[in-house]
């Protein structure tokens, strides 16, 4: 694989317009090879002829007096044909290059090559201080919580030991050295060492070594526990200055300032919000908030761990990018210069800090120490997470239920044509009672598939899923298991509806087998069991990530809005058809006569009820998740999103009313409000969702950042949209097509939407990685178990 191909793909997709632009380079030295083949003269035909002379000196094989040359130093100087300076600039220090030999005949190329290389350099430069700045300072508050943490197993495990000091220094020396100084030991250049009267970091922290810890535990009852912290800021030190050095535990007056942050919200805790309870608790020291707080830790410190290694990687490949763009300009231009170029970027911040491997290096000696119980096998695993790979057996069972799926769907075409089914007495009262119970599992399996497709597209065109979702690292589903999931749910309906496909009563009985009537009932059983299943089976952190968010739409606004939230909801408003599905489940199996699929569910005053209530549930989610995040982020968007939203729900709500009772009145006022609805909609999904549309955009009516190169995908996706958005006017204008039955037709308007649901995940999720592009974020923001009075500490 080639170098430009291998760096797009090791990139970080929300950095990308941070790394060195290879490519465009490329094209700089491009033209700089154009002009020199242009320029190049002739070869001399007939190859080199030299005209040989009898009067040239004969030197001798064996030179006692070699003539006087120029030093090799003098003589790089000499043929150098750039300088590469540091400068200042807004008060930032840079790297700026003089080429040497602009004078020479096409060297205005090579100039220009030179300003833009320096231009991607200082960018590259700039943003890794930036980052390591930030990590920095992300240490040191990890400092902080690992002092309050090991001051609180103190408190848990040994209270009888709170007021002996010196049991207290003895039991914590080795702990503290691995945790609290493990972070703090790593800073920024230029960053003076020193402490506060009560031993925390103020501004530097403090060096402190492992190894002497370790080294001086088995005569520690011989050793002076009084000794005084020797802190150091030289790199190198002797094995015998490491073994005198000592180091001073955490304070267990730590705990005087911090409070619990209630990172896990409830309905309790919101309701407590929003009358002005404060968030923080009072410490309660126990090992059920021991745990709560290692595991939280725990999380932070594996998302920080991720922070540093793509900081690493980040500033090894843009090392090797400077390395090989200036090798290929070597190769063209016959010069020099990337001996000198390649120097100045070793010597620079980006080539030479070694923060940043240091600060992993101390961060994995206090993971595996207090966090995976000294074992560096498991402590490694959970820091450096494999990738996932596709297993053989996925991929096998894929296509194995791809094509017994297949093979279904053609069996039961071919049993319909042959039987001429749809042609007997009792295909009107199927179409009426199990046509909609079997529909549930075709919308499912249609959305399923759709959100398979969107999986493939995010992961060609690079789109960060996994963190703009949230998930737990590694645990995210792929196209191939999502494919399964849809292919087995497919298989088992399909199997279910030929063995269910009777149009008549038997003769003898009068009535319809019981158990194939119920299939359907245990199907829909079957998968809600597997789904709430509490048992590591089938993709358990999947499951528990769906039922969480689930659970926060239902509960909404008493949760706090996420993105995985709003989006769940807005997959359920699609899927309005498939609820009216369940609730006919209901009815059917509750109260009607399955044995001779009788139901009186169309004519129930209740049933027409709940109708209304179902169809209305998924937007009233939405509603109450925009009136919470309006409350919270006290944005005017949100408050408009909800009157979009307010408006669905009256439409659905009319159009319900015209359906049941085909009065003049509720066509009107189904068709005014509808049609607002949907204008309403459509704008928000192209302008708001998508980001398109704009007029002032370098790509006309798209916006800047496009993920897909072929611009005319995202027209083509708007046209559909808006096509899709109106298949509704199928429920007013009452199309009748002769060879379909009401029950279908609904379904395929149903099925419709969905599809435009699956359109508009790809370019909702796309634009919110472009936005999330701009800003640079590539980690979660993990919560923090305890919260420091930063006032008390100023104080002290």
């Amino acid at each position: 694989m080639k170098f430009g191909k291998e760096f797009e793909a090791q990139i970080v997709p929300e950095w990308k317009e941070t790394y060195m632009d290879y490519n465009y380079l490329k094209t700089l030295l491009k033209d700089v090879q154009r002009h020199k083949q242009r320029n190049k003269p002739p070869a001399t035909p007939g190859g080199l002829k030299r005209k040989l002379t009898l009067y040239r000196a004969f030197s001798g094989l064996i030179q006692r007096h070699p003539p006087q040359s120029i030093s090799p130093s003098e003589q790089d100087v000499e043929s150098q044909p750039i300088m590469v300076n540091s400068v200042l600039s807004d008060g930032s220090e840079g790297y700026q290059t003089t080429f040497l030999k602009a004078a020479e005949e096409g060297g205005e190329y090579e100039l220009v090559f030179f300003r833009r290389l320096d231009d991607e350099f200082n960018k590259v430069d700039k943003f890794y201080r930036s980052k390591v700045e930030e990590v920095m300072k992300e240490a040191a508050m990890l400092n902080k919580q690992m002092e309050a943490l090991i001051a609180f197993r103190i408190k848990v495990e040994k209270p009888s030991q709170w007021f002996n000091s010196s049991v207290e220094m003895t039991h914590l020396a080795s702990d503290v050295a691995s945790s609290a100084a493990a972070l703090s030991s790593s800073t920024p250049r230029g960053a003076k060492l020193h402490t506060s009267s009560t031993g925390r970091v103020s501004l530097g922290m403090e060096a402190i070594n492992e190894d002497s810890i370790r080294h001086g535990q088995s005569d520690d009852s011989n050793e002076d526990k009084d000794d005084e912290i020797q802190v150091s800021d030289k790199k190198f030190q002797t094995d015998k200055e490491k073994d005198n050095r000592r180091t001073r535990p955490a304070p267990l007056e730590v705990l005087n300032h911090v409070r619990f942050n209630n990172s896990l919200e409830t309905p309790r805790s919101t309701i407590k919000g929003f009358l002005n309870y404060s968030a923080q608790k009072e410490l309660q020291f126990n090992r059920k908030n021991l745990k709560k707080i290692e595991e939280q830790l725990t999380k932070a410190f594996i998302e920080f761990y991720q922070k540093l290694r793509l900081l690493r990687n980040y500033s090894f490949l843009n090392t090797l990018a400077f390395s090989k763009i200036m090798k290929k300009y070597d190769k063209i231009t016959s010069r020099s210069a990337a001996k000198a170029y390649v120097s100045m970027v070793d010597n620079s911040f980006l080539g030479s800090s070694d923060e940043v491997t240091r600060l992993m290096e101390k961060v994995e000696k206090t993971f595996i120490k207090h966090f995976s119980n000294s074992n560096r096998d498991n402590g490694l695993n959970l820091l450096r997470p494999k990738p996932t790979r596709a297993k053989h057996r996925i991929t096998f069972s894929t296509g194995f239920m791809a094509g017994c799926t297949a093979a279904l769907v053609l069996s039961l075409i071919l049993i319909i044509r042959a039987r001429k089914i749809m042609n007997h007495k009792g295909s009107t009262q199927y179409m009426e009672t199990m046509f909609p119970l079997y529909s549930l599992f075709g919308f499912v399996v249609l959305h399923i598939l759709m959100y398979a497709a969107d999986i493939y597209f995010w992961r060609r065109y690079k789109v960060n899923r996994s963190f703009i979702f949230g998930f737990k690292r590694g645990s995210e589903l792929s196209c191939l298991d999502v494919l399964l999931l849809a292919f087995v749910l497919a298989t088992v309906a399909l199997a279910s509806v030929l063995a269910n496909l009777d149009m008549e009563m038997d003769p003898m009985s009068k009535d319809y087998k019981a158990f194939t009537e119920l299939i359907p009932l245990i199907l829909v059983l079957i998968v809600i069991a597997i789904l709430s299943c509490p048992f590591n089976i089938m993709y358990r952190s999947s499951r528990l990530f769906f039922l969480t968010c689930l659970f926060h739409c239902i509960c909404a606004p008493l949760y706090k809005v996420t993105l995985p939230d709003f989006f769940l909801a807005d997959q359920f408003t699609s899927q309005v058809q498939a609820l009216r599905s369940l609730e006919f489940y209901i009815c059917y199996y509750g109260w009607g006569d399955f044995k001779h699929r009788q139901n009186t569910c169309s004519s129930s005053s209740i049933f027409k009820t709940f109708s209304f209530i179902v169809a209305v549930i998924p937007y009233w989610c939405r509603l109450l998740q925009c009136l919470r995040r309006l409350f919270e982020e006290k944005d005017a968007m949100q408050g408009y999103n909800g009157v979009k939203y307010f408006l669905t729900i009256v439409a659905v709500c009319l159009r319900t009313a015209y359906n049941l009772d085909k009065r003049i009145t509720w066509k009107v006022l189904a068709w005014v409000f509808s049609i607002s609805a949907a204008i309403v909609s459509t704008y928000w999904d192209l302008v708001i969702d998508w980001g398109l549309l704009q007029k002032k955009s370098k790509n006309r009516w798209l916006r800047d950042k496009l993920a897909i190169p072929h611009k005319s995908v995202y027209f083509t996706a708007m046209v559909l949209n808006i096509l899709l958005r109106f298949a509704w006017l199928q429920t007013v204008l009452d199309f009748k097509v002769n060879f379909l039955h009401r029950q279908a037709m609904i379904s395929i308007i149903a099925s419709l939407e969905i599809i435009r649901r699956g359109l508009w995940n790809f370019f909702r999720v796309e634009n919110e990685h472009l936005n999330n592009v701009g800003k640079f974020r590539a980690f979660k923001s993990v919560p923090l178990p305890f919260n420091y009075n930063e006032a008390e500490d100023k104080d002290e």
